[in-house]
């Protein structure tokens, strides 16, 4: 099976530090961890681990992180030549954590926001050829259109993670295949306010007013949700043994459900399978050592 993926790639410098700096202020003691990320990345990575033969378009810069990324989708069997190398650094994220657990974000984008409508362009052969395509949303929305666009005059499926989410322009809604929120950010899509209290089912049904587009929603410890237009169907979680780091969980699982999808399997079926990759991934600390091999997703299944 074939996968076009177009997303972000970025990496993320954690340091864990006794309590946040006041202006001015230097704070010593403590750890530092360094590693690949970017949702786009991490989703192709995930998608070639369970045998799929899968094409990224991202942008990275002419740097040292460039090049790490490029050995990194080489071992991992991601193809990787479509990847834009940009005149600008490589996207990073600072990450400072107390000890409180809580945390402070920097993102300094970098190369990807250089990621444009003609880089989708000239990606057009990697969507035609593909039985599904794979787009979120850490990158420019004229580079997110036109992916969705390209897909739907080539007649690939696509299916889009609204992740981070942002309201999505009108003329997006038609292009879109399979809809993959959580709830929060379904919720945001829709402009829902904070303190709402519909259900699962009355958000599918009214983003379901939007688009034609089959809605996937993850719902954490509850398992997944798949509306078609016609039928609810909530699919059952697989509880983990332990839940040690859930930050690769979403992307785990929208990279099983295509694998799924583009396996000829039914919604809910691949729903179920993408859920169980997610157990999976909860109970590994990081993101990329957390992805599952087909093996240990039929482990988590057969429990």
């Amino acid at each position: 099976m074939k996968i076009a993926v177009v997303g972000g790639y970025g990496v993320g410098m954690t340091m864990r530090v006794p309590h946040f700096p006041a202006p001015g202020e230097t704070v010593s003691g403590g750890d530092y961890a360094q590693g690949p990320g970017g949702k786009g990345s991490n989703q192709a990575i995930a998608a070639a681990r369970l045998g799929a033969d899968v094409s990224l378009l991202t942008a990275i810069g002419k740097d040292h992180l460039g090049d790490a990324a490029a050995a990194l989708w080489a071992r991992e069997g991601v193809g990787h030549e479509y990847v834009a190398r940009v005149e600008s650094s490589t996207m990073v994220g600072f990450i400072l954590v107390d000890d409180d657990g809580e945390n402070e974000i920097a993102i300094a984008p970098g190369a990807l926001s250089r990621l444009t409508a003609d880089h989708v362009e000239g990606f057009r052969k990697a969507i035609r050829d593909a039985d599904i395509l794979m787009v979120s949303m850490e990158i420019p929305l004229e580079a997110v259109g036109a992916a969705l666009r390209i897909a739907n005059e080539e007649g690939t499926t696509s299916l889009l993670n609204p992740a981070p989410a942002v309201p999505l322009p009108a003329e997006f809604w038609p292009w879109v295949d399979i809809l993959t929120p959580n709830q929060s950010e379904a919720a945001q899509i829709l402009g829902l306010p904070v303190t709402h209290n519909l259900s699962a089912a009355e958000i599918a049904e009214q983003l379901r007013s939007r688009t034609d587009a089959a809605v996937v929603m993850t719902l954490g410890s509850a398992g997944s949700a798949v509306f078609d237009g016609a039928d609810f169907q909530q699919v059952e979680a697989f509880p983990p043994a332990r839940v040690v780091d859930t930050t690769g969980a979403g992307d785990t699982f929208n990279a099983a459900l295509a694998v799924a999808i583009a396996d000829g399997e039914p919604l809910d079926r691949a729903a179920r399978f993408a859920n169980a990759a997610g157990a999976h991934a909860v109970t590994q600390a990081g993101v990329i050592d957390a992805l599952p091999t087909r093996e240990q997703i039929a482990a988590v299944m057969a429990i």
